[in-house]
């Protein structure tokens, strides 16, 4: 396991290499002119060019761009000239309550939806399951944004209709504290996880179907196992491998309808910060949050390899390379008896 995990990290690290080095020419080789920020006279402009060290051979200016990033140094903004830093601590943390609070709900959804509706097909909560389905898929973000408003915020008054953000910790204007912020975030992380609940319970109903129909699970309720037993022992462990995988691929996802969200609810998070910053090119605050992101994404996708490793030792143990990227690979060749396979 901790061979497994030591590869995994080696290539995370080339990964955020690579990322860096993409980004940077994006953002710094592509001729741009600084002064076109808001400073008008070339003077500024070449100023603020060496306060930022864009000057010089490449390899120059991409090692100090490194030395910046493992120093945990971004600059300054070319708009306002605060810290970037100071910048990204301000909305990091809104749109990271919005992310991990919409995950947590569309878990605690999607997974007794799938798990139900797998139980018992055709019934009417499959039913109403695959509505859901349908709703979840086709709304973008911005209109289920705009309808939780006026339905749960305008018609009921549950929900704060103007949205807004309130600290978690500092109170100001009576806006402030666990109870605020909580009652400020329900209604994106509604948004949030009606997005993904409902394409994950599909997924997991159809997983639970497939794996509950393989043969040792026909072979544990044979030998007297209880239909707990089985689905907790047996069943969920191995039709939460497609599951974890899709929650991989869909971190990107995750990132991108944050903006959206952020935008409906007015929260001051790096999805507003971002629109902002690409409408004033303050290039510093973009690498930043580009870097940051990418940076978060790897880290989960690290998780998840661990969590998948978790799940299937054999993607961990080694043997045959197909047998470690398939996870029903290795089941299937299994079941296949000696005398029936090819020469």
């Amino acid at each position: 396991m901790i061979r497994f995990i030591a590869t995994r990290l080696l290539w995370a690290v080339v990964l955020l290499l690579a990322i860096t080095m993409v980004c940077y020419s994006l953002f710094f080789l592509v001729p741009s002119n600084p002064g076109t920020t808001g400073r008008g006279t070339d003077r500024e402009s070449i100023n603020l060019r060496e306060s930022v060290e864009i000057d010089g051979p490449i390899y120059k200016q991409y090692g100090l761009f490194l030395w910046r990033i493992g120093h945990g140094s971004f600059g300054d903004s070319w708009v306002n000239e605060r810290d970037v830093n100071s910048v990204l601590l301000d909305a990091m943390p809104v749109t990271l309550s919005v992310v991990l609070g919409g995950v947590i709900m569309w878990i605690l959804l999607a997974v007794p939806i799938g798990i139900l509706s797998a139980l018992r097909p055709r019934s009417m909560l499959d039913r109403l399951a695959t509505i859901f389905v349908l709703i979840g898929v086709s709304a973008h973000p911005v209109w289920l944004g705009l309808v939780l408003s006026y339905l749960l915020g305008y018609k009921a008054h549950l929900f704060p209709v103007g949205g807004g953000y309130c600290d978690l910790t500092t109170t100001q204007y009576f806006c402030g504290g666990f109870v605020q912020w909580f009652w400020h975030l329900v209604l994106p992380w509604l948004t949030f996880a009606a997005l993904y609940a409902a394409l994950y319970a599909r997924m997991i109903r159809a997983s639970v179907i497939e794996t509950m129909n393989e043969d040792y699970v026909r072979t544990a309720r044979a030998k007297g196992a209880s239909a707990w037993q089985v689905l907790r022992s047996h069943v969920l462990r191995n039709a939460m491998l497609p599951v974890v995988t899709m929650l991989g691929m869909d971190l990107g996802y995750w990132m991108a309808n944050v903006l959206f969200i952020e935008t409906v609810f007015s929260l001051p998070g790096a999805g507003r910060l971002l629109t902002q910053s690409l409408a004033r090119r303050d290039l510093p605050v973009l690498m930043a949050i580009t870097v940051f992101v990418s940076l978060l994404i790897v880290m989960l996708n690290l998780f998840i390899d661990v969590v998948y490793g978790v799940l299937d030792p054999r993607v961990r143990i080694g043997g045959d390379k197909d047998e470690r990227r398939t996870p029903l690979a290795g089941r299937t060749r299994a079941a296949v008896s000696p005398a029936k396979q090819p020469a």
